[in-house]
């Protein structure tokens, strides 16, 4: 073999080599690129599940939110009519225990109309005024004591000041025009007086 023929041998051999490296180059470039769509695929299918997951619980909070809010307005409309109810018969309980003096009043001036006897009539009334007191009283209502006491604005108001001769009345009370009540710890009504001076 001639020193040309050996040359030509080497580059063909050469050209073959980088024929086969280029094919290599291009085939595993073919392999790979399948190898990256696939992990781009299940990038893409982790994220839709995602997306799928996080859309069903935002479904399930919203559906938790309207039902908690329907609940609530429920429970508002009803607490606000067993509240009106409340104040609407709050005081049936003492008039219930009123009827009671009420029939006795009856009973009184039904009798006023037959009777001869004064006494019998002002005895009567006297019962029934006992009765009603101890209505009250059992209500938590009492009377505020006024006659002879300082003046007490928390409790007191003074109408007008009559002169007195005893110096002991000076700035007491001498007179209650209209009687004063509490109920438990609480003024319903100051009672209206007279005050020494």
């Amino acid at each position: 073999m001639s020193k040309k023929h050996k040359k030509e041998d080497i580059e063909q051999e050469q050209v073959n080599q980088q024929t086969t490296s280029t094919e290599n180059n291009v085939t595993d470039s073919n392999t790979q690129a399948p190898q990256g769509d696939a992990q781009q695929t299940e990038a893409s299918q982790a994220n839709d599940d995602k997306v799928a997951e996080l859309t069903t619980q935002l479904e399930e909070m919203k559906d938790k939110y309207l039902r908690l809010t329907a609940e609530f307005d429920n429970y508002r409309k009803r607490t606000l009519k067993e509240k009106a109810e409340l104040i609407k018969f709050a005081s049936e309980e003492v008039l219930k225990d009123l009827l009671p003096v009420i029939d006795d009043l009856d009973r009184a001036l039904k009798a006023i109309e037959t009777a001869n006897d004064i006494n019998a009539v002002k005895e009567g009334i006297s019962l029934i005024v006992n009765k009603f007191n101890d209505f009250l009283k059992a209500k938590g209502v009492k009377e505020i004591d006024a006659i002879g006491k300082e003046l007490d604005t928390d409790l007191h108001e003074a109408i007008t000041k009559i002169p007195v001769q005893d110096d002991a009345q000076k700035g007491k009370i001498v007179d209650v025009i209209q009687k004063g009540y509490m109920l438990h710890e609480k003024v319903m009504r100051f009672s209206k007086v007279v005050v020494g001076e």
